[in-house]
């Protein structure tokens, strides 16, 4: 069972869905270049996780 604080998709603006979409199309091509290590995809893992902060700010204000 999902918390209240968990945020789905549905919770996200459209520019953030599109930002999502973006940055889960970046992984996946740095994730073709990955060596193993994963350190590839730190900076764009810490971006995600910001849009999904933002979006939990907003839902849990109501």
């Amino acid at each position: 069972m999902a918390k209240d604080s968990d945020v789905q998709f549905s919770d996200f603006t459209a520019g953030e869905k599109v930002r999502m979409a973006g940055l889960v199309a970046l992984m996946a091509k740095r994730g073709l270049a990955d060596d193993g290590t994963g350190r590839v995809l730190d900076d764009v893992k810490k971006r995600m996780a910001r849009i999904e902060k933002q979006a939990a700010r907003r839902k849990n204000s109501k």
